[in-house]
């Protein structure tokens, strides 16, 4: 695919994110005004307005509403996990990002991150597809290796790269080690200081499949996006 052809379809790449603390009800309005506009594949917010979100989307089958589960630290229980993952299927929702058992990944056990990606997926029932939230600012780059491993033995759909609360962006190099590590055992989703196109479109020819990117972020991507291919677009929210 050349680049013209990626321009055309990235929005069905986006995964438009209001998952920090501080975003409002008013925000989450913008942030699916924008999703409607743009067409974006997926929209999150944090569970609090997982409910509102997809009462929002329901007359948009193109756009699906993602879950944030043990979010944004991983901490929670495998019990917490679950029940978190099932509560928000139970709302509509039709993705599901977990972040994984890092302090188990920091620990050499990535038994146990296993067995908690694990009760995620299984939890999902095969009809939801699972990212597995890595949050690489914490981790090695053995420990990203060892910790993709560990999420595509455990059946996730994506390997994903952070949540955007840590303070190590996503790189490039971050998905080609991902992406040498797991082959086409999973896909790709990168979240976390994505903030230009140029930086998507490296991105993508590292191997990555989906991004987590924040409303202001990825409305002035998509500026770009329409400049590059000579259109006009006067959204503004």
């Amino acid at each position: 695919m050349n680049q013209q052809e990626i321009l055309k379809t990235i929005h069905r790449r986006v995964d438009v994110s209001g998952v920090r603390a501080d975003v409002s009800l008013q925000e989450l309005d913008q942030i699916v005004k924008a999703a409607k506009h743009y067409q974006f594949i997926c929209a999150f917010a944090m569970p609090c307005f997982t409910a509102r979100l997809v009462e929002m989307l329901k007359d948009e089958p193109d756009i699906r509403v993602g879950a944030t589960v043990g979010f944004p630290s991983g901490a929670d229980t495998t019990f917490i996990k679950v029940q978190s993952a099932k509560e928000q299927i139970a709302m509509g929702v039709d993705e599901l990002d977990m972040v994984i058992n890092v302090g188990a990944a920091k620990s050499g056990r990535f038994d146990l991150v296993e067995e908690d990606i694990r009760a995620v997926v299984e939890a999902a029932e095969g009809k939801y597809p699972v990212k597995s939230i890595l949050e690489i600012a914490y981790l090695t780059d053995d420990e990203i290796r060892r910790a993709s491993e560990a999420a595509v033995r455990a059946g996730v759909t994506y390997v994903k790269t952070g949540t955007g609360w840590a303070n190590k962006p996503t790189t490039v190099e971050t998905v080609r080690l991902i992406k040498s590590t797991i082959g086409d055992a999973a896909k790709i989703k990168a979240a976390g200081g994505v903030r230009t196109l140029d930086t998507m479109l490296e991105m993508i020819e590292a191997g990555c499949d989906r991004f987590g990117i924040g409303l202001r972020s990825i409305l002035s991507i998509m500026k770009e996006v329409d400049g590059r291919l000579g259109r006009q677009d006067d959204f503004a929210l």
